[in-house]
């Protein structure tokens, strides 16, 4: 193995050890750059065609979202121009008095996610399902408006400008 190799494998390991080790101690103080405490689902969002892009079917806009142990009366979901808006919460399990906690990650609390979509979509139209604590959210895009107009041009006089 080269000697260039073997510097550049012990910089990254030793930049991921910094990064847990820093990332670790930013966590606890609340300083971590995209965290904010408390419960924040992840998702995904794609598009998709059932059939096929060239099947002529509608195209839509999915969300995922990770929602485990969230109970689904308790999600609520709006639809805000290109804007889908995701709140709960997760409830936390009972204190237990005889609990004596080694490890504690699971977020709990209220939550409000807002996930920017790409497209205009027919919000009356949309539809979700939950499954397996993951829910799915199928927004169908809307038809994009015609890019050709026909302008009408109307005929003036010079003699009709004048007072």
């Amino acid at each position: 193995m080269r000697p260039e190799r073997d510097l550049f494998a012990n910089f990254e390991r030793m930049r991921r050890e910094m990064d847990e080790l820093f990332g670790d101690v930013l966590d606890r103080t609340g300083l971590a750059p995209g965290r904010r405490g408390g419960f924040s689902p992840a998702v995904d969002v794609f598009y998709e065609t059932p059939g096929g892009a060239g099947s002529g079917g509608r195209a839509f806009a999915v969300v995922h979202a990770e929602l485990a142990g969230i109970d689904p009366d308790e999600i609520g979901l709006e639809i805000e121009g290109r804007e889908l808006v995701i709140a709960g919460n997760r409830r936390a399990p009972g204190e237990a008095e005889e609990r004596v906690y080694q490890q504690l990650e699971i977020d709990f609390g209220p939550f409000r996610r807002v996930i920017p979509l790409g497209a205009d979509v027919v919000a009356d139209e949309a539809r979700a399902t939950y499954r397996d604590g993951i829910l799915r959210v199928e927004l169908p895009l809307a038809a994009p408006e015609p890019r050709i107009r026909q302008v009408k041009i109307v005929t003036e006089r010079f003699e009709d400008l004048e007072p």
